[in-house]
């Protein structure tokens, strides 16, 4: 099975790449630099580029089984990169018919099903003065994937960190879980829903 993997040369995208890898699959990953990735293997494929270049989008997808992508915006600019370069992922993913898409985005991008407690919506309403572009970026980039005939999955974080992997979640939604998730684990639950039907144009949330 292959994935194409978009964000792979980042913090958490290298866990993501270095766990899928660990699993048996074949990966794709379309990075800027492939130095930062700084894997090798037989089963990886890297391509040099990023999601504003839709022929190289298509390539990473082509032959793909699933999409996963761990991009978030680097800056507080007022680019939008992650939400245009979804459109160049999403037109690939159609167009080979990658039906299963799954993605990251940062709790403060908000689910019907959230019930958020006040410290969640105080860090919400700070986010949103300090960093008003980002959740905008990832906003839009939500509102794509669920209005897309894909089958996708929007994995939702908060702050994450660089601890070992405790290999045990707390799923739910936005004031069910704990403030924090390791790099690690974020990554493993992405690559569980591979093969997982349950949380299938679902939003949830997850911590340590």
């Amino acid at each position: 099975m292959k994935l194409a993997i978009f964000g792979g040369s980042g913090k958490t995208g290298q866990h993501l790449v270095q766990q899928a890898l660990d699993s048996g699959y074949e990966v794709v990953a379309l990075v800027r630099t492939p130095t930062k990735l700084g894997l090798q293997h037989a089963r990886l494929s890297i391509i040099q580029g990023d999601i504003l270049d839709a022929q190289r989008v298509e390539e990473t997808v082509r032959a793909a089984d699933a999409v996963l992508s761990v991009l978030g915006p680097s800056s507080n600019k007022p680019e939008f990169a992650i939400s245009r370069g979804m459109d160049h992922i999403l037109k690939a993913a159609q167009k080979y018919n990658v039906r299963r898409i799954i993605i990251s985005a940062g709790a403060g991008v908000r689910a019907p099903q959230d019930k958020p407690k006040l410290i969640d919506r105080f860090f919400g309403f700070v986010l949103r003065i300090v960093s008003g572009n980002v959740v905008a970026d990832m906003e839009q980039v939500v509102h794509k994937l669920k209005t897309s005939p894909l089958d996708w999955t929007i994995v939702r974080v908060p702050m994450l960190t660089d601890q070992p992997a405790q290999g045990q979640f707390k799923i739910g939604y936005v004031g069910d879980i704990s403030p924090r998730i390791s790099r690690a684990d974020m990554a493993a639950f992405m690559l569980k829903q591979v093969k997982d039907s349950q949380f299938v144009r679902a939003l949830p949330a997850i911590s340590n």
